[in-house]
């Protein structure tokens, strides 16, 4: 018997239409009602025996929704009238609005998932807390500004609700297992973290900072580019008021983490690899262990964040593993970086003291 109502705003890709055809590049603007939508397979199916070795789980947040038993998917919004009539056929379930003010205030659902543009985000994760919401899990970018990840984040830690963001790779399981080998010093004491790129709002390295930034230096941060992101693209340096350093290189893997005593390595093609310092016969030595498991598999997918707003409604998770928290330090870092190259490589101080700083990204459209 369901125990929570769940509802989804936004039909987009990441709601609904990843899991019924592969993803066109149309771009639309944000205001826009009748936007580019494929030919879709409105019943697929999934069939494991069709990838074998592979996870192959859908990858949208209304179905992530419906395979939960304990949670009833009451409503949907979406204000393009083409994808509420995919929705129909293929599920048939709970109230459609186009509206999503108005199904929030009138459902009042527990588990909110909110897969719109970034545009009017911030006030939608807001409002869904007003209205009650236990749990929120929502797609990237969280925000565009700092104001507005201010906002959303004191909104949601002041009235205890989960906030997971965006369903990339930190998302899954392997992530849990790489921070609990960390946490039980597998590697030893943590002495840095490496990474390509900030990627504020698609980041693998902020989920192991448990520690307070303090200053960064930022360098070669190329202008914004044609698809219309800013996105800091450069390289630098990151440190923390208790001397851990992240370092942001070109070419580096989605993250390193290396301790005292061993080194565990994260990239998409390969997952998690360790190593670990030995005695052997010929003096202490880093050898490659087993990998860890779960192993990744690609896809990412929308269950993995609902899994672990769940485990928080339930007690048995602190905060989800790509938490607004952590997005918004994240975000703070990369503008820190931004402002840091463009004044030609100097030391920027944490916090930022304006706030209303932000990033325009190419996949908002």
């Amino acid at each position: 018997m369901a125990q929570y109502k769940g509802a989804v705003i936004g039909l987009g890709w990441m709601g609904m239409l990843y899991d019924l055809a592969p993803r066109i590049m149309d771009r639309f603007d944000v205001d826009d009602v009748d936007r580019p939508t494929p030919p879709l397979d409105v019943h697929r199916r999934w069939h494991h025996h069709q990838h074998p070795g592979e996870e192959g789980l859908p990858a949208g947040f209304v179905e992530a929704l419906i395979d939960r038993p304990e949670i009833d998917l009451v409503a949907v919004a979406e204000r393009d009238p083409k994808r509420i009539e995919v929705y129909k056929e293929r599920h048939g379930i709970g109230s459609t609005y186009t509206n999503a003010e108005e199904m929030l205030r009138r459902e009042k659902p527990d588990i909110v998932s909110i897969a719109t543009n970034c545009k009017g985000r911030a006030d939608l994760i807001c409002l869904a807390v007003e209205c009650g919401a236990k749990g929120i899990f929502t797609e990237k970018p969280m925000t565009h500004t700092l104001e507005e990840a201010d906002r959303v984040v004191r909104t949601c830690a002041e009235a205890g609700v989960p906030l997971a963001v965006g369903a990339i790779t930190t998302s899954h399981p392997s992530f849990g297992k790489a921070k609990q080998l960390v946490n039980d010093g597998v590697i030893g004491e943590l002495v840095s973290i490496e990474t390509e790129s900030p990627h504020s709002q698609q980041q693998e390295w902020s989920y192991f900072l448990e520690q307070t930034p303090s200053w960064v230096i930022g360098a070669n941060d190329p202008p914004m580019r044609e698809s219309g992101t800013d996105e800091f693209a450069g390289q630098g340096l990151m440190a923390t008021e208790e001397g851990l350093m992240v370092h942001f290189r070109r070419r580096a893997p989605a993250v390193r983490l290396t301790g005292k005593d061993g080194e565990l390595v994260f990239t998409v093609a390969d997952g998690w690899k360790l190593w670990k310092d030995v005695e052997t016969p010929d003096g202490v030595q880093r050898v490659q262990l087993p990998d860890p498991q779960p192993k990744f598999f690609y896809p990412w997918t929308g269950a993995y964040l609902l899994a672990d707003v769940m485990d928080c409604v339930e007690g048995m998770l602190d905060e989800p593993k790509i938490s607004g928290r952590r997005v918004h330090i994240a975000l703070e870092i990369e503008l820190a970086m931004k402002q840091s190259s463009a004044r030609g490589g100097v030391r920027v101080d944490l916090p930022l003291k304006d706030r209303s700083v932000g990033l325009n990204y190419d996949w908002f459209r």
